[in-house]
This record gives C-alpha cells, structure tokens and sequence, in this order.
C-alpha cells in the first residue's frame, strides 16, 4: 500500500479595506502577489478585486503544504505588509481549503 500523497493547500484570504484606504491596502497587496509568486512551495497566489465593492480584495492561494504556506506568513514581505496595513483594513479572513474534486 502507497502512503498518501498530501493535497497542496488552498487558501482564500479576503480582506475588506477601509474605504479611505482602497488604493494603499491595492498597491501593497499587489507588491505582496508578486512577491508571494516567488514563495518557495507557491503553486498559485491570484489577487482580485471585486468589480462592484472596490473595498473588497480576495487573494487565491495554493501552497504545495502547510509547511510552505508557514514560510510564507512568517517571511519579510508577508510580516511587511501586515505592519503597513495595519488599520486600513476592515476585515482579513483566511480560509484554509483542501481540494477534493
């Protein structure tokens, strides 16, 4: 019998911005997607605006493990971006995710 191989992780993190804050929590989230992409273990990491509430941003994450992904929350540009937002934000919520389909 063949031990099972681990699904990668899939994250979807939703943050609400302060509405006098939508373009500086946009720019950091994208300086934070483009570095991200580079995360060792990152399959996947998509930033998207919604097209009616321009205060709401969803990044998509797929992440090889939750070993990788714990690499990336505790990285310079993860804790940098946490500190520069810190109260712009309304809302940030992580939701962990296992595909199985």
């Amino acid at each position: 019998m063949h031990p099972k191989t681990p699904k990668p992780l899939t994250i979807v993190a939703t943050i609400k911005a302060k509405v006098n804050h939508i373009e500086q929590v946009k720019s950091e989230l994208l300086q934070l997607t483009k570095a991200s992409q580079s995360d060792e273990g990152c399959i996947q990491y998509d930033l998207h605006q919604d097209n009616a509430n321009l205060d709401n941003f969803i990044v998509y994450e797929v992440w090889e493990n939750n070993e990788f992904l714990q690499h990336h929350v505790q990285s310079p540009h993860f804790q940098n971006y946490i500190k520069v937002t810190e109260g712009m934000v309304d809302e940030f919520i992580i939701t962990e995710m296992t595909v199985i389909s």
